[in-house]
């Protein structure tokens, strides 16, 4: 645990002064900036909070934003060949990876945090009197970010193992992205393309509601806590590190 500290210190100070990790959070804020001016405050009143509009959107920024902060992770420690001295030293690789992860999930959900300033900031310009819900309820609020997290500990380690197969932050970054896209928007670009026999329809159906993000979105938003989500999510994060560890291990020893 010692040596996990360590490495996620580190990590943070490299995030911390890395350019990648301003871009990558001013387009974020930008983004959302735009998203809640333009087109969610229009539409108000509406049947929906802002804030679960808000939270609709969370996939442009999970796609965009996730591989500027892990591109670097890995990719560029074997390029520069500090990883090699790393493993060197009185530490293992799942401790580096692990470190890693932790440090670019901190500042992923510290970016997500920010973006409370935009319901906060309608609260405190619009009165309650003026419309008929909270800005900040607490309901949708809670349940939205409890999905940002959870999911997002995939969507990390996702660009984590994308990091370890490459030397070039470029090509981690793209691979990311493309992992990424498969993993939020699939669901709407491949499986509908499949042809599935009317007698495993149910079944398909069945599959399909467990493995959707936006229909884990809805039921968090509407308090619904089920414990398949938080299975499927932290077993695809161990999956995405142990092959990250695997990989590390396996160019290492070559």
């Amino acid at each position: 645990m010692k040596n996990i500290g360590v490495i996620y210190r580190h990590e943070i100070f490299l995030l911390i002064i890395s350019p990648a990790t301003y871009i990558a959070g001013f387009l974020f804020l930008m983004l959302f900036w735009y998203l809640y001016t333009w087109h969610i405050l229009p539409t108000l009143p509406s049947e929906e909070l802002p804030t679960t509009s808000l939270f609709q959107y969370f996939w442009i920024p999970v796609i965009f934003m996730v591989p500027l902060l892990t591109m670097k992770t890995l990719a560029e420690e074997r390029r520069l060949g500090t990883l090699e001295t790393l493993l060197t030293t009185p530490t293992t690789t799942p401790t580096i990876v692990i470190g890693k992860f932790w440090a670019a999930y901190t500042v992923y959900m510290t970016l997500w945090l920010l973006a409370l300033l935009y319901p906060a900031l309608s609260q405190l310009e619009i009165p309650y009197g003026r419309t008929n819900f909270n800005f900040l309820e607490p309901a949708p609020l809670l349940g939205g970010y409890l999905f940002i997290a959870v999911s997002g500990t995939m969507h990390i380690a996702a660009g984590i193992f994308a990091s370890s197969l490459t030397r070039s932050q470029l090509v981690a970054s793209l691979l990311s992205f493309g992992i990424l896209f498969i993993i939020v928007l699939g669901e709407y670009l491949f499986f509908p393309q499949i042809e599935i026999p009317k007698q495993m329809a149910e079944s398909w159906h069945h599959t399909l509601d467990y493995l959707s993000t936006f229909r884990h979105l809805e039921d968090f938003s509407r308090g619904i806590l089920d414990t398949r989500p938080f299975i499927l999510y932290l077993t695809s994060t161990a999956i995405f590190l142990g092959g990250a560890v695997l990989i590390i291990e396996q160019k290492a020893n070559r």
